[in-house]
């Protein structure tokens, strides 16, 4: 009898620890992504800064963890919308940009 009990503490306790090891992969995973779509909303917000145009400074950038850049905000012309865009898409890391500025004043 107590050779089963001390069995089944022992199978419940690998099993624990199985699952919390999943589970510290899990968030180290998300960490790593997190970081990763960080550096690439960093990169392209500080190529949009050097292009020195206030224009720019208006717009808003978010990354998915697919690379996707999502940009959005204000531009008071078509040409600086697309300048953005263009910039975005030309930056290391980035596999597509959805360009949601809105043009006006």
């Amino acid at each position: 009898m107590k050779v089963l009990t001390m069995a089944s503490v022992l199978a419940a306790g690998s099993m624990t620890s199985l699952a919390m090891a999943d589970s510290m992969n899990a968030d180290a995973s998300q960490a790593e992504t997190y970081v990763k779509d960080s550096v690439i909303t960093t990169k392209v917000k500080a190529k949009l800064a050097a292009k020195h145009l206030s224009t720019l400074t208006n717009i808003q950038v978010d990354t998915d963890r697919q690379g996707i850049v999502w940009l959005s905000g204000k531009a008071p012309t078509q040409d600086a919308s697309d300048l953005a865009e263009m910039i975005a898409k030309a930056t290391e890391g980035v596999n597509s940009v959805h360009n949601g500025i809105f043009v006006g004043s």
